[in-house]
């Protein structure tokens, strides 16, 4: 039986209370039937005894306590499922937005998934190629991780994220896809987004799901999980490879924030909640892979850092639960470099179980590890050139000076068009390597510098 509240009992911006309601439970679907015929949806949010607060999807605007009928569905928020849903355009609740009608779903799922058994859980192996250097040679991204993006207010993530995406998806194979979040986003940026996928022929692989700035808090809150959800069916049902790319969760945490203090809570760091990490642990933890089951979801979350502090609660909670990170570095920016990643504070703590004979090359450990000693050896002849005079260092200190400037110019930089296999990027190491003389490269094995190094004349 259906259970029809007749009126409310408080307002509190997005918020509605009601009193005397038995049996309603967390995260429960609420619909507000309004006098004028419309409809409007909420989900519990707190229960206190028989006091519950409901959150308003579309805002309280024109919501009176006594012309508002309230009917508790009994279920949580879910989501419409079905192979079709690639190449659709969504709003941040997962409702389409593309002008190509409703999706007639296989199934429905409760957006706040259903957590991956730790014994189930396969390792993550083999690397996913972007096509961009910095990132597949230094800190490559692999199949099943979570490996976010630290940026900063103005810098090119956007262009990043974007790059991204036509390059895995030309580079990965037919059962590869993307899952496009973008959380609190202008308008042009969404315009942008959606365009440049369209002009490179890509739509048809990715899921996009747009929240705008002047949409909800509440739907900003759910973006994330419905994402998610739509990556879970088709990389467990469906058995593809999704890339889950989620922009910006700093929108999203500040969402939070908002929310958390609506409702009265005491604020943690900063004024976000003393449950920040949890809840953040409960998105990104999603990516993986299930022993026996075909398909995997990997997640590359993009943040922008207040002050580009690495330090704030975002990044900082951030980074322990994720597996390594890449920041992009403002210097770099102003110089332009495009992408402005900073190699040497950017890692991927799965990069050694993904790399390799059988995955990428059997040198590329090597390399690695050999172009990230030698350019930490760069920032120190800088520093010490920043004192002294370049023409005052040693014949060793300029010749790093050189290969940094080289490296800077030709390795981390390159343009949006730009697609380098992992082969060309591997070359193009070994290729800068070879401007140094043998005794300075001490990371590499002689086996390895016989077969790759050749020494200008």
């Amino acid at each position: 039986m259906i259970v029809r509240h007749l009126k409310l009992d408080g307002i509190n911006g997005s918020l509605v209370t009601l009193n005397g309601v038995k049996e309603a439970a967390n995260e429960e679907i609420v619909e507000l039937h309004l006098q004028d015929g419309t409809v409007r949806t909420g989900r519990v949010v707190k229960i206190d005894g028989e006091e519950v607060t409901v959150q308003v999807f579309e805002g309280t605007r024109g919501v009176s306590m006594e012309n508002t009928a309230t009917v508790f569905t009994g279920k949580p928020m879910e989501v419409a499922l079905s192979p079709e849903i690639l190449g659709r355009v969504f709003d941040g609740l997962g409702r389409p937005i593309d002008g190509l009608g409703p999706v007639y779903p296989v199934e429905k799922r409760d957006v706040n998934g259903s957590p991956i058994n730790p014994v189930s859980r396969e390792y993550p192996r083999n690397f996913i190629q972007t096509g961009i250097s910095s990132i597949d040679a230094l800190a490559t991204l692999i199949r099943g991780q979570k490996l976010p993006i630290f940026s900063g207010s103005g810098m090119k993530h956007n262009e990043l994220a974007v790059q991204i995406v036509r390059q895995s998806t030309i580079a990965d194979g037919d059962d590869f896809a993307i899952v496009f979040a973008a959380m609190g986003v202008k308008n042009d940026v969404a315009h942008y987004f959606r365009s440049s996928f369209e002009e490179a022929n890509v739509m048809n692989r990715v899921v996009m799901l747009l929240n705008l700035a002047n949409d909800p808090i509440v739907e900003r809150i759910m973006t994330p999980r419905v994402a998610l959800t739509i990556a879970e069916y088709l990389a467990f049902t469906l058995h593809k490879h999704i890339l889950v790319i989620l922009t910006d969760m700093t929108s999203y945490a500040e969402a939070l924030r908002e929310f958390s203090s609506s409702k009265g809570e005491i604020p943690g760091r900063k004024g976000f909640p003393g449950y920040l990490y949890s809840d953040l642990a409960s998105l990104y933890e999603r990516a993986g892979m299930i022993r026996g089951v075909e398909g995997s979801v990997t997640q590359i979350p993009i943040l922008t850092m207040p002050n580009d502090d690495i330090t704030h609660p975002i990044p900082d909670l951030t980074g322990y639960i994720t597996e390594g990170q890449i920041v992009l570095d403002r210097e770099l920016d102003y110089k332009g470099v495009y992408p402005p990643v900073s190699v040497l504070p950017s890692l991927s703590r799965l990069m050694k179980d993904g790399i390799g004979e059988g995955f990428t090359r059997a040198d590329h450990s090597a390399l690695s590890n050999q172009l990230l000693a030698t350019y930490a050896k760069v920032q120190d002849a800088k520093a010490l050139a920043s004192v002294i005079g370049e023409d005052e260092l040693s014949a060793e200190d300029k010749l790093l000076m050189k290969f940094g400037r080289e490296f800077e110019a030709r390795f981390l930089t390159q343009s949006f068009t730009e697609n380098r296999s992992i082969t060309e990027t591997l070359d193009l190491g070994w290729e800068l390597l070879s401007m140094l003389p043998r005794n300075m490269l001490d990371r590499v094995d002689d086996e390895t510098l016989n077969e790759h190094y050749k020494p200008k004349a």
